[in-house]
């Protein structure tokens, strides 16, 4: 199984693959995206990461309050979007 993990306050210029990096110090990644604005392509400054199940908690602790590329990174479980 795996866990989505929210991970906000993202600076602009963060990549799915600077932030599969920064967290796969912490356990096994499975994929990352960052959340864009659609109308100018521009990242919104949050992304999800999909990680493994029994890695999910540590690397909340890990990561929560982090400074990552000089901002402080907020990160928690995603809550599933109602429809």
């Amino acid at each position: 199984m795996a866990k989505t993990l929210y991970v906000g306050n993202l600076p602009w210029a963060t990549t799915p693959e600077d932030l599969s990096a920064a967290f796969s110090n912490h356990g096994q990644v499975i994929s990352s995206r960052i959340i864009k604005d659609k109308e100018t392509g521009r990242s919104r400054g949050f992304g999800f990461v999909e990680v493994a199940d029994e890695d999910a908690e540590k690397m909340i602790a890990a990561m929560d309050g982090k400074e990552f590329n000089g901002r402080t990174l907020t990160v928690n479980e995603a809550k599933v979007r109602a429809e």
